[in-house]
């Protein structure tokens, strides 16, 4: 569990890029998330012991160490896309699109065509 605030203590070795403990929590948590699957904002953010979605986007939209932490691999709870590099639209969310369709993940249009690929943190 991670708490929000504005340190910039380092709590999983990425030192050097500035990031907050907050960041550094989320970005340790998408790190998690296997090839092939995504989570989406609101399970990682439940992950880490955050109540917002959207503070877990805002760390995700500032990641430095793409993409070795795939911030690509959350998208939104209704199974769309969300956004991407702060993009909703575009040719980046057309980026995050294609990576995860690399990495297998099937989409029907933009929404997750089966849910199954979706990675629940401590779940069996």
């Amino acid at each position: 569990m991670c708490s929000r605030n504005s340190s910039t203590e380092d709590v999983s070795g990425k030192q050097g890029k500035g990031v907050t403990a907050f960041q550094s929590c989320v970005y340790s948590a998408a790190e998690l998330i296997p090839a092939g699957y995504v989570t989406t904002y609101k399970l990682l953010a439940a992950h880490v012991g955050c109540k917002s979605p959207r503070a877990v986007g805002q760390a995700l939209k500032r990641n430095p160490f793409a993409p070795r932490v795939p911030c690509h691999r959350v998208i939104s709870t209704d199974l769309t896309l969300g956004g991407f590099r702060g993009a909703r639209s575009g040719p980046d969310l057309a980026l995050k699109k294609r990576m995860l369709m690399e990495e297998g993940v099937a989409f029907k249009g933009d929404k997750l065509s089966d849910p199954s690929r979706v990675y629940r943190y401590g779940a069996s």
